[in-house]
């Protein structure tokens, strides 16, 4: 399946918007992660730990299901196809590992946010910190991956290749 080209630059750019957005939204969560590990000020330690809550349902969740939903419409939608060449394959892994880490990593983030609720001090609690960071790295080598687009064709889009070339000699 192709898409008409008005149809892929609608595909394209809430890909790009997603995607982005999805990163974006992480980096505010870290700065938030941060604060709540750093600072010794009770009711901002508290309101950090509540943000993240908020940030992690509402903004990063739907940016990271989206993002791997229209990244697979592009994907099938245009020569690079999901299984053809080895960038989109490792962007593919990356974005749903880290979208399955997400989802496992929401409990954690919830706990956290309702000790920080109650009246327990919530400067003793330990943060996701590991996890953000690592899920900003994964979002930054799935952003280089679609900028540079390595070459390399899988096994999979070394054999379509070879059948195109194969149909079209004389």
């Amino acid at each position: 399946m192709t898409l008409s080209p008005p149809a892929r630059k609608v595909v394209l750019t809430a890909h790009v918007m997603t995607s982005v957005g999805w990163l974006g939204a992480v980096v505010a969560y870290l700065a938030l992660d941060l604060t709540a590990v750093i600072s010794q000020d009770i009711p901002t330690v508290r309101a950090a730990f509540l943000a993240m809550k908020v940030i992690a349902w509402s903004v990063i969740l739907p940016l990271a299901l989206a993002s791997v939903l229209v990244g697979i419409l592009n994907a099938l939608g245009t020569s690079w196809g999901l299984f053809r060449h080895y960038w989109v394959l490792v962007k593919l892994i990356l974005t749903v590992v880290a979208t399955i880490v997400l989802l496992m990593e929401l409990r954690t983030i919830d706990a956290l946010a309702e000790i920080a609720a109650t009246g327990a001090d919530p400067r003793l609690l330990p943060g996701s910190l590991p996890h953000s960071l690592g899920g900003l790295v994964v979002l930054i080598a799935a952003t280089i991956l679609s900028v540079f687009k390595p070459r390399g064709l899988t096994r999979y889009g070394w054999r379509r290749q070879q059948d195109r070339r194969a149909a079209q000699a004389p």
